[in-house]
C-alpha cells in the first residue's frame, strides 16, 4: 500500500523521468567559425539547433581567409562554415580538419545593392553607367564573394573603369554595413542579406545576379580537429543536413 505522502510524489517523480527521457543527457557548446555571408541563416540555424538538441552553437562570423590563417595558428574553433570548398579542402589536406568530414552545406548568391530606392537597376546597366562615387566589394584576397565581383565586372568590361571607386572591405558584413550608411552608394555583397522567403527583404534597390555570370560560389562545411571529439561539432554537422536547416538556407536566397 502506497502512503499518501509518497502517493503524493509520485508524479512529480514521473514527470522528472519523463523530462530526462526527452531532454539530452548532456548539453555541449560548438565553436563555430562562419563565413560572414552566411551570417543571418546561421544565427536562425543555431536558435533551432539548440532549440531541438539543447546544445548551443557559439558563432564567429568573419572572412574565410581570415579563418584559415586563425585555425592554423590554434584557433579553437569545432566547425568552420566556410565561403568556399577549396579553404576547407586545405585544411583538411593539412590536418587541420578531420579527413572525409566536409560537405556542401550551400550555393552562394551575388546581388549588386543600394540603399537608394532606383539607384540599381534590374541588369545591371548601373556599372555601366558608373554614376556613383563609391562602390564597396569584399576584398577578393579573403573572399570568394569579393572575386566573384570581380569576375562580373570583367565580363562588363568595366572593372578598369570602376577601380578607382572600389571600396574593399574585410567581408561582406562590412561590404553591407559601408552601403547601408550611405558611405558606398553601390555595393556587391551575399544575396542572403537583403532576400528573405523570395522577395527583397531591405530598402532600396538591386540586382539580383544571374548565378551562370560567375563561378558556382560553393559553400562547404567541415569539422575541425578541436572539435573531433565535441558530441555538439557533430549534432550540429548533422543539423546541418537535415530538413528544417536546408528549408532555412533556401529560404535566404542560397542554392542547394
Amino acid at each position: 500500500m502506497i502512503r499518501p505522502a509518497r502517493r503524493r510524489m509520485l508524479p512529480c517523480v514521473l514527470f522528472l523521468l519523463a523530462l530526462l527521457c526527452t531532454s539530452p543527457l548532456r548539453a555541449d557548446v560548438v565553436q563555430v567559425a562562419v563565413a560572414a555571408n552566411f551570417t543571418a541563416p546561421m544565427q536562425k540555424i543555431a536558435a533551432e539547433f539548440e532549440r531541438d538538441t539543447g546544445h548551443r552553437a557559439s558563432l564567429s562570423i568573419g572572412s574565410t581567409g581570415k579563418f584559415f590563417a586563425q585555425v592554423a595558428n590554434g584557433a579553437p574553433f569545432d566547425v568552420f562554415l566556410a565561403a568556399d570548398v577549396e579553404t576547407p579542402a586545405r585544411l583538411e589536406q593539412d590536418s587541420y580538419a578531420v579527413s572525409g568530414s566536409r560537405f556542401t552545406y550551400a550555393f552562394g548568391r551575388l546581388a549588386l545593392w543600394s540603399a537608394k530606392k532606383d539607384k540599381v537597376d534590374s541588369q545591371g546597366e548601373v556599372l555601366k553607367k558608373g554614376e556613383f562615387r563609391h562602390l564597396a566589394l569584399p576584398n577578393p584576397k579573403f573572399s570568394p564573394y569579393g572575386a566573384a565581383a570581380i569576375g562580373i565586372m570583367q565580363q562588363l568590361g568595366v572593372e578598369a573603369t570602376l577601380q578607382a571607386k572600389f571600396v574593399l572591405a574585410e567581408n561582406v558584413s562590412q561590404v553591407y554595413q559601408f552601403a547601408a550608411s550611405g558611405n558606398a552608394e553601390v555595393a556587391f555583397i551575399a544575396l542572403s542579406q537583403i532576400w528573405k522567403d523570395g522577395k527583397l527583404a531591405t530598402k532600396g534597390s538591386a540586382w539580383v545576379i544571374p548565378p551562370e555570370m560567375h563561378a558556382a560560389l560553393r559553400q562547404d562545411a567541415v569539422l575541425l580537429n578541436h572539435g573531433r571529439n565535441n558530441p555538439a561539432a557533430s549534432a550540429l554537422l548533422g543539423y546541418m543536413k537535415g530538413d528544417k536547416a536546408r528549408s532555412i538556407i533556401k529560404s535566404y536566397g542560397y542554392d542547394l
